[in-house]
């Protein structure tokens, strides 16, 4: 749960250096991975927890897990984080890919992505944009018809690092990786330092926004894997202070996602766009965060086990890592019935740490459930028609 505001032994912030000393969050004994997939409950009651400790740094707006344990850390092809099953989400990385494609003006020329998944988003990048494409990643698992060989697209399944400087491309892309690094400083650094004096490449990096979660409070929109929060402003102020002029900065998908893009600069270069200047804003959530998230977390606790004392059958749409903040958090367990996903490589399996089933909508017909809570709104007019083609008619709602 939610803690008080608490002073903490100073740490070093990850981003600017500053000493932090203020926590924000914290949660105890959650499971370290919520997108492995698990053969059984008794395999997801075992899986490894550890404890969340948020800290804001009030120099920059960063907030990162302090008690982070990078060491028990274990990305490999056993983990599924794909989106791109949801109709919802295909559209919408089809439209960042021809966005990206244009801005970048790929055609011809080498996209590298640090990060990236099972390649389905550096696939459509490169066939849209008629160029090659390089990508990295410890999870990525050739599965046939997913990630068939189609289009001039390369993996290395490993993580990137030190070993890979020596790698040049004309756009690097990071979608969703970030967040799941702790020395981010080093990490941007790193990338500055491949990409060298070629001054016309690009950097264009997609995070989740951190100024939404504080502002609704999003609890389930953390987990141990993240690692590293941003807002839009925390983001740019990395970039600028590692060597790279940020040129644009927006927020996606819902105002869900912050993308930023970037080109590499002699020297730092000063805050510009308007989504850079949020530090008295985030200073003021950050102020306000415990009393809040407590407060959603208690309503949400509340009205689960109502309906499960009145005999509903309760259901989570999605389950991947919102889900699995969402129940591990609130400590719920016979109160929530399963874990309804379209991912077909989730379902059969069961989500760490409290170990529900994840089914496929299919699977509900032969236990109808009463309240559906969709764990991402942007998903709710998908999750609808879904459960109107099924011929069934919960109440629904979304987080």
């Amino acid at each position: 749960m939610a803690s008080n505001r608490k002073a903490l032994r100073p740490a070093a912030c990850p981003c600017c250096s500053a000493p932090v000393s203020r926590s924000i969050y914290r949660v105890e004994s959650i499971p370290v991975h919520s997108c492995v997939l698990l053969n059984s409950a008794r395999d997801a009651h075992a899986f490894p927890r550890r404890d969340l400790d948020l800290a804001f740094c009030d120099a920059c707006g960063f907030i990162f897990n302090r008690a982070f344990d990078e060491t028990i850390m274990g990305y490999s092809t056993n983990f599924e984080e794909s989106q791109h099953f949801s109709s919802t989400f295909n559209s919408f990385a089809k439209g960042l890919a021809r966005e990206i494609a244009q801005k970048c003006a790929i055609a011809g020329k080498h996209v590298l992505e640090i990060g990236c998944g099972k390649g389905e988003f550096l696939r459509e990048l490169c066939i849209s944009g008629g160029a090659t494409g390089l990508g990295i990643d410890p999870a990525y698992r050739a599965d046939k018809g997913r990630n068939d060989e189609y289009g001039d697209v390369k993996i290395i399944v490993d993580y990137f690092g030190p070993d890979y400087q020596h790698l040049q491309a004309d756009t690097v892309l990071c979608r969703h990786t970030l967040e799941h690094v702790s020395s981010v400083s080093s990490f941007v650094r790193l990338i500055r330092k491949m990409i060298g004096k070629r001054t016309q490449d690009w950097a264009v990096f997609e995070t989740p926004d951190a100024k939404r979660v504080l502002v609704e409070s999003a609890f389930w929109d953390i987990y141990y894997e993240h690692c590293s929060y941003f807002s839009p402003g925390a983001h740019a102020r990395l970039f600028r202070q590692e060597g790279f002029d940020v040129t644009d900065l927006e927020l996606v998908y819902d105002n869900q996602y912050i993308v930023q893009y970037a080109r590499p600069s002699a020297g730092r270069t000063m805050p510009r766009l308007p989504l850079e200047h949020d530090l008295e804003v985030m200073h003021r959530l950050a102020e306000t965060f415990p009393a809040r998230v407590r407060a959603v977390q208690d309503f949400w606790q509340e009205r689960i086990r109502a309906a499960y004392a009145a005999g509903r059958r309760v259901v989570l749409w999605g389950g991947g890592s919102k889900a699995v903040s969402f129940l591990t958090t609130l400590q719920l367990g016979d109160e929530v019935w399963a874990a309804v996903d379209i991912n077909p490589y989730k379902q059969g399996k069961f989500t760490p740490g409290t170990g529900h089933p994840v089914i496929a909508p299919s699977d509900l017909l032969d236990a109808p459930p009463d309240l559906v809570i969709v764990m991402n709104p942007i998903y709710l007019n998908e999750v609808a028609q879904s459960l109107i083609a099924l011929d069934l008619r919960p109440e629904v709602v979304a987080v």
